[in-house]
Order: C-alpha cells, then structure tokens, then sequence
C-alpha cells in the first residue's frame, strides 16, 4: 500500500525557511494598508501590492532553492510561527509545512500570481477603484498561501475560508451592475455548502484523533482511522473539494464568476483558487487510501465533471465563459487522477502545476481581445483578429496548443499521463480501467472542438468588428507590453514547462519525499488494459478529429452574429445542462418553501399563542374591572361569598 505522506520526519524551519511565515504576512499587511490608507494611496498602490506579490515570490524561491540544496529525505520543515489555541485535549499551532507539495505550490502561486498583477496594472489602469482591486488580490495572494503552508487543517481552514472572501469581493467588485453582485454571492453560497464538509471533516477527526496536524491524521492514518472513519472522512473532504474546485455537483457558480475583472479569471478561477480542492485530496490521500469507497467517488466526480464541463464549453458564445467550462473539465482530469491512487496523486499535481500556466495565459489573453474589443466578450462579433493582433493570436494559439495535449507543448506531458493511467486495471479492475479511460480520452476530443472552435472564431474568418451594444464599428489593437509582457512569458512555459519536468521524470522525483514511492510514469503504463503507444494515438487521433470538425464548421463556412437555433442538447448545453434549474428545484425553492413554512409557523403559532395568551389576559382584565363596580353592598357580597367558600374548603379538609 502506497501513502501520500512524508517519508521524512519533521525538522524545525531553519535558514530562509524560518521566514517563510513572510511570504503570508508581506501581502497581508499590504492589503490591510491599502484598506486602511484610503484615496491618498490610489497613485502607487498598485505598485506596491505588486511589489509585495513579488516578495512572496523571492522568498519562496529561496526556501525552493535551499530545499533543492537538502537530502530528497530531508525536504521538510515546520515553520511553527505561534501556537494558536491550547486546551486540555487539543494544541493547535499556526505553522507551516515546507515541503516539495506546498512549495510546488507557492511557486505557481505566487509567480503566475505576480504576473497578474503586473497585467492588471494596465488592464485596471482607468478604474478608479484600482487601489482596491490590488487590495483584494493581495488578500488573495495570503490566504491561498496560507492554505497550501499549513500544516494543519484548521489552519488549511482558515486560509480556505480567506480565499472564499478574497473570491467573494473580487467576483463582485463591479458590484454597481446587479448580475456580478448575484454571481458573487452565488459563488460565495455554494462554497458555503463544501466549507461545511471541510469542517465536518476537521470535527471528525478531532473526535477520533484527537489531533488536526498532517503528520498525525495523514501519516498515521492506518493506526488511528478505521474504515468506516476514514470513508466518512473522505467523503466530507471530497464535499469540500467539490464545492472551492467547481465539481459536480457544486460547479455552477463557476461560470457566473467570470463577471468579475479578468484578471481575477485568470488568478482564481484558472490557475490557483479552484485547484485548492485538488491540493486537499492528494494531501490527505492516505486517507483515501483507506477508503476505497471514497477513493472511487473522487473518480468517478473527476470524470463527470470533466465531461460536463466539456459539453458546456461547446456551445458557449462567451469566451470567458468557454475559458471556465475548460477549467472545470481541466480540474475534472485533476480530481480524476487523484482519485485513482497512489499511480495519479504525482500525475494530477503535476497536470494542475502546468494548466496553470497555460489556462492564465488564455484568460489574459481573452482580456487583451476585451480590451481591444470594446469589453465585449461574444465571439460570434470578433473574428479575423490575427490581422491586427498579432502577439495575442500567437500567444493565444500556444495557449490553445497546450491545452489540446498537442506535443511537444506543455499539456500533452500533464494531460495525456492522466489518460493513460486512467486505463490502469487497477485501483477499480479492468472494467473500471476501460470506463474512465474512455471518458478521459473522449473528454479530449471534445476540448479539442471547442477550444478550436473558440480559437477559430476569433482569429480566423471574416472580420465581424461591430460593437453588440450600438452597431458601431470597433477599432482593435494589441494591448500594452504591461498587458502583452505577462502572456509572452507564460507562454514560454506553455511550450516547454511539461516537457522539462515531465520526459525528464524531474517532477515526480522532486514529489517523492512527499509521496513515498509511487509507480513511476514508465512503470503506470504497462499496468494499462491499452498498451501506452496505443492510448497515446489514440489520443492524439481523437484530438485531430475535434480539431478537423471544429475547422469544417467555422472556418470553411461563415459564422453567424446570433447563434442559429439547435437541437435540444445544445440548448440544454447553452443552459448549463440545466445546472441553475436543478440546483433551484432541489434546494432553492424547497429552501424557500421550508422557510415560508417557519415563517408561517412562527407567525401563526408561535405568534399567535403569544397573541393568544394576551387577548385572554386582556378578557380577564376586563372581566375583573366589571366586578369593581363601587357599590359597597356588592363588595360585601363578596366577602361573603368568599368566607362561605372559606368554609366549606376547610370543612372538607377536616373530613
């Protein structure tokens, strides 16, 4: 049995690293001041929160280099920065664990993080809420480090629930227009729903353990969870995974949220926040291990979603909202991997390390189309763009390269590994090797159609340059090497980031003191109910059919301004699948039902007995003030009466 645990004990922080509590605390001090300063910032404070996001960056770097400097077997350290509650049964310190995972993480964290804001200082230029924005994205910036340093997971919690705020407030920031305020808080309900299987996780496990530290709960699984624990442990991570990384079937506030900036697309809902959920399942993977059941749900909600996103990006008009179905099926073959094993924790980590790069290359690059666009985002209007925007079809189409899986750029060495150990027979038996192989492979075809679509449409064809507002015509051109600068670099990594890590194998040695020994990428493929040659042709096949099909229909024929009326799948596809229907019939309207019902309870019972109760006071009241009527015969009469009653109550108690 394979555990994605540490193979090395827990050294103290020393050198660089014992500052690596910095790396939060620079961009959270950051953002806390710009808050705080107000207008007289509004001139540099963007510089400076760049400037922080950097920070983090060279202090990351250098804990990276001084792991790289250490034994494989000593590549862990524990930043115990202060211990955060003691009780009688429970000490939980806020510390961070520095290892191979979380570095991998803080490097993609902060540095595609820091090119982002760098493009956001053009892209934001003219708001005048700039400040602000650059504000956010620093409280960003903390709290997803947060969340991949802690070495415990109340202190995960924390930076999880930082990263929903940050999310929640950049979504909405043009909160002026009603639909981003909605998607706001649709995106911060629905996170609300995981977060409760996150914390119904941490509950369970100090009920059983008695502890909520890594090395404890994870490493030690075995000893400390039975069966039954651990697959309900499991489950209420893989809620929590679902609701933060858009999976089915909390993956509808995805699409929504591209109402925010595109920077924010590219920084949170691309390549760091929503892979959070596939962090949590790989580090707690011992767990999984455990749990066979569990294991199995990651699986088979990996492979449902990336279908489900797949379908959607199809018949989407809205590049951004293309660009999101795309990351929800990309973390699908994430949350895939993960949940077959040990053979996929290394594979899906290293698929969530280069889409990354590639996927907040595309999001830029749909923010430099918008921003030569007039903002418009239908790309039935643009159309011919590589004429005159040069640099951004270039990038783009790397981009667009990379994520097909087309070698040798970057995603074929993520992507096709996943699909290949998707047909391993084990851990779910030939049978299940064959469905999730199929469904990965079929996911592949698919993406290559409709980021080919979206590719074509917009760079290709007939020039369609009309504004949707006015019918006035637009005047595109390239962005500003502030915008433009960013994309290229990505794109370098776009090309040759998986082939350096991946054909080389320098990835999964870099995970291996984090992941213990786990089947090696030449070892998966002989284990598969495909040779891997095959699965790979296969693959590659498929990839050139969508890529062929979505050429025939958007490039040999005319596109419409309005997309022509389809059949019912691709209405439903254009709808979501109906996500928003379903989601209001199973818990909106019956939740509003149940709380008419409460209201109705409380005013008419609760209420009413209330009501009740001081009406028959009041009656009594009134019935009372008819007796004193000031005629001394009566109150005599009533002192008689009293005393006859008097007597007869003490008579009968004699008896």
């Amino acid at each position: 049995m394979h555990a994605f645990v540490a193979t090395a004990e827990s050294a103290q922080a020393t050198g660089v690293a014992s500052l690596g509590w910095l790396m939060i605390a620079i961009p959270l001090v950051v953002s806390a001041f710009l808050l705080i300063a107000g207008r007289r910032t509004d001139r540099w404070g963007h510089w400076l929160a760049t400037l922080a996001s950097w920070a983090s960056f060279a202090i990351g770097a250098a804990i990276l280099i001084q792991l790289i400097g250490m034994a494989p077997s000593a590549r862990k350290m524990i930043n115990h920065v202060f211990d955060w509650a003691i009780t009688d049964e429970v000490t939980i310190p806020f510390a961070l664990q520095l290892d191979t995972l979380s570095l991998t993480f803080v490097m993609l964290v902060t540095f595609v993080g820091s090119l982002i804001h760098v493009y956001s200082i053009g892209y934001m230029a003219h708001d005048a809420d700039r400040r602000r924005f650059f504000a956010y994205l620093n409280l960003f910036i903390a709290s997803m480090l947060t969340l991949v340093l802690a070495n415990n997971y109340v202190v995960l919690f924390f930076g999880w629930e930082g990263v929903g705020l940050a999310s929640y407030l950049l979504i909405g920031f043009w909160n002026h227009i009603l639909e981003n305020a909605v998607a706001a808080k649709k995106a911060f309900v629905m996170n609300r729903v995981g977060d409760m299987g996150l914390l119904l996780a941490i509950m369970s496990m100090i009920a059983v353990t008695g502890h909520v530290d890594f090395d404890t709960v994870v490493a030690h699984a075995p000893e400390n969870l039975t069966v039954g624990w651990a697959t309900a442990i499991g489950l209420f991570l893989l809620l929590a995974a679902c609701g933060k990384s858009a999976q089915f079937p909390l993956q509808a506030w995805l699409g929504d949220a591209m109402a925010g900036p595109t920077p924010v697309s590219a920084l949170i809902h691309a390549a760091t926040m929503v892979t959070a959920g596939v962090y949590l399942m790989v580090r707690s993977g011992a767990v999984f291990v455990m749990a066979p059941a569990a294991q199995l749900m990651v699986a088979i909600i990996g492979a449902i979603t990336l279908l489900f996103g797949a379908i959607v990006g199809c018949a989407k008009d809205d590049m951004k909202k293309v660009l999101a179905a795309s990351t929800m099926s990309q973390i699908g073959y994430m949350m895939l991997g993960a949940g077959l094993g040990p053979i996929g924790w290394t594979l899906a980590i290293f698929h969530l390390f280069v889409h990354g790069f590639f996927k907040a290359q595309l999001f830029l690059g749909a923010g430099s189309v918008m921003h030569a666009m007039g903002d418009q985002v239908d790309i039935r209007r643009f159309g011919a763009l590589r004429r005159v925007m040069k640099v951004s079809w270039i990038c783009f189409g790397i981009a667009w390269l990379a994520i097909l899986g087309i070698p040798p750029f970057s995603g074929f060495f993520s992507k096709e590994p996943i699909i290949a150990a998707a047909f391993s027979a084990t851990p779910f038996g030939e049978v299940g090797g064959w469905i999730f192989g199929l469904i990965a492979m079929i996911g592949a075809a698919i993406t290559a159609f409709y980021m080919s679509r979206l590719f074509f449409i917009m760079f290709f064809g007939k020039a369609r340059w009309t504004s949707e507002a006015e019918g006035k015509p637009v005047h595109p051109h390239e962005a500003g090497w502030l915008m433009n600068g960013p994309i290229v670099i990505l794109s370098i990594f776009s090309i040759a980031l998986g082939g350096v890590l991946g054909a080389t194998n320098v990835f999964e040695r870099w995970l291996s003191p984090v992941s213990g020994e786990l089947a090696g990428y030449h070892t998966e493929v002989h284990d598969t109910v495909l040779g891997h040659t095959t699965i790979s042709v296969l693959t590659l096949a498929l990839v050139i059919v969508g890529i062929v099909i979505a050429w025939a229909l958007y490039i040999r024929r005319d596109v419409p301004q309005r997309a022509p009326k389809a059949n019912a799948l691709v209405r439903a596809a254009r709808a979501d699948l109906m996500q928003d229907r379903v989601n209001e019939n199973l818990a909106m309207i019956p939740g509003q039902g149940l709380t008419a019902a409460v209201g109705y309870a409380d005013r008419g019972i609760i209420d009413g007995i209330v009501r009740g109760l001081a009406r028959l006071c009041g009656g009594l009241g009134a019935f009372m003030r008819g007796s004193e009527n000031g005629y001394t015969r009566a109150y005599a009469g009533y002192i008689t009466v009293g005393v006859l009653a008097a007597l007869v109550i003490a008579l009968y108690v004699q008896v």
